[in-house]
């Protein structure tokens, strides 16, 4: 039990991004970095008073502190992505562990529920070396996973009905996306904030489909990483929008792009601006330069700005797998109230405002 109090604790100081004199601080020095230090090391135990203090300042319950998983989740393959705002190497460790912690209760409690989900992953077997390969990429995909060549309704929704485990997390703005694997199964983490700007529903698809690039492409070992992040950049832009739909929708020959009508393309397909005008340009319908002038305009008109450009796509993306699995456990009697809380990752009164017993 000592070492599962200091593993613990450990973990949710990492999770919340502070270092031991941080946390000392948070708690108004009731307790000081060197004695916190002996709490991690397992050579002192707090008292009641403070490790109400500790799970307070840290945002966790108390049992939290004493919670013994049966699995433990060690990321591989892992690759990180941020936007061109850096990440202070605290704030990675932190979103590090928040996605490692997430993922331990959903495979502890795939466990419990005894549920086998079949896998059904995309792997493109050729090598990538050029965006014709990428193009190339998205539309096996499309056949694979008989798309069509309709709209997606929802991408998070899609990639977990084929088996790939996905949690979002709250993270700092810079923060995209995580690839990662855990043995066979294939590991994505996406940024929680589209759950607070509606608008970016539309920047959650396309980093969802990015990460899946990372998970499904091999690419050639002359390619740089700037050109790998722009091939998987790509690949999202194609699955979403299909140089076949965009060269029909947009038509070819075209000088400019009136505001309103991107607003309905991207009302349709769940595309931003740029990336609509970049599948343009993909299809041969526009030339460069227009490109770079719709980017410049773009900046001007402020539509660079978080949730700045104008429209709307209705969809959720959010993960709700590890949701359904809860009220699963519920309605079997397999958990209790407050292990579902727990395994839910909220508060049990937020549990509570949730529930409607139908039957």
């Amino acid at each position: 039990m000592n070492s599962v109090f200091r593993n613990n604790l450990r973990r949710a100081r990492k999770m919340a991004g502070v270092s031991l004199q941080e946390l000392s601080n948070r708690m108004n020095q009731q307790v000081s970095k060197q004695a916190l230090n002996k709490y991690e090391l397992g050579k002192m135990k707090p008292d009641s008073k403070l490790l109400i203090a500790l799970a307070n300042a840290l945002n966790v319950s108390v049992d939290y502190f004493y919670n013994e998983s049966s699995i433990c989740v060690e990321l591989e393959s892992v690759e990180f992505r941020t936007s061109r705002q850096k990440m202070s190497k605290m704030d990675s460790l932190s979103v590090q562990a928040i996605a490692v912690d997430a993922f331990e209760r959903y495979f502890e409690l795939e466990k419990i529920l005894q549920i086998k989900e079949v896998d059904e992953y995309f792997d493109f077997q050729s090598v990538v070396r050029s965006f014709d390969d990428v193009e190339s990429a998205a539309k096996q995909l499309r056949v694979e996973w008989q798309l069509g060549l309709d709209p997606i309704p929802d991408v998070v929704e899609m990639l977990e009905d084929k088996g790939y485990v996905i949690v979002q997390i709250e993270a700092p703005d810079a923060f995209k996306g995580i690839k990662a694997n855990f043995g066979q199964r294939r590991l994505i983490v996406l940024n929680n904030r589209a759950s607070k700007i509606e608008q970016n529903v539309v920047e959650t698809r396309i980093t969802a489909l990015h990460e899946l690039a990372h998970h499904s492409l091999k690419f050639s070992s002359e390619i740089s990483t700037k050109e790998r992040e722009e091939f998987c950049q790509e690949f999202a832009y194609a699955v979403l929008f299909p140089l076949d739909m965009a060269k029909k929708e947009l038509h070819e020959n075209r000088l400019r792009f009136y505001a309103r009508e991107l607003e309905l393309v991207k009302e349709r397909w769940g595309i931003p601006f740029s990336a609509i005008i970049e599948r343009a340009f993909r299809g041969g319908l526009v030339e460069k330069g227009i490109l770079r002038k719709f980017e410049l305009s773009l900046k001007a008109r402020g539509y660079k700005d978080l949730n700045a450009e104008p429209g709307k796509f209705g969809s959720k993306e959010v993960p709700t797998k590890i949701e359904s699995f809860v009220f699963m456990g519920l309605a079997k009697e397999i958990l209790t109230f407050n292990e579902a809380a727990f395994y839910a990752g909220i508060n049990a009164w937020k549990l509570r405002e949730q529930m409607q017993l139908l039957i």
